[in-house]
């Protein structure tokens, strides 16, 4: 397998959520083969700051836009290109869902912060979605 450059271990994700009515929920996507549902990440842009390359993943991967909160809500770790990553997550506030965007063979879903906890396989992702109304609470957002 190829090295990848060191900075492709250092990612940033975000929550994509929204609120209907009382309910707080979360837009889910698939991976690039389906196999799994997940959030929008990827690696943080040498020229970005994570919240911003965040928000870029977001556009790409959903066809989202939104206004994503510049402090971390945690950060978890994962393996993949035989080492280890870590992404740090934001959550943003979708204001838009495109028709059509840049990786539009993903499918994406809103879910229940509950049904969409139940989705994710990273422990310490789920642990951080669990923590979302209060960080929301917290920041006034």
């Amino acid at each position: 397998m190829e090295e990848k450059p060191s900075y492709y271990y250092k990612q940033s994700a975000v929550i994509p959520f929204r609120r209907n009515g009382d309910d707080l929920q979360i837009l889910m996507i698939t991976s690039r083969k389906k196999k799994r549902w997940i959030i929008p990440k990827g690696i943080v842009e040498p020229h970005l700051s994570a919240p911003d390359s965040a928000a870029k993943e977001a556009l790409e991967e959903g066809g989202i836009k939104g206004n994503t909160h510049p402090k971390a809500i945690g950060n978890y770790s994962y393996v993949k290109w035989g080492g280890i990553c870590k992404a740090e997550v934001y959550v943003m506030e979708v204001t838009q869902v495109l028709e059509q965007w840049e990786e539009d063979f993903r499918d994406r879903i809103w879910l229940g912060l509950p049904q969409a906890i139940e989705r994710i396989r990273e422990e310490e992702l789920k642990e951080i979605c669990d923590k979302l109304p209060k960080f929301l609470q917290e920041h006034g957002i």
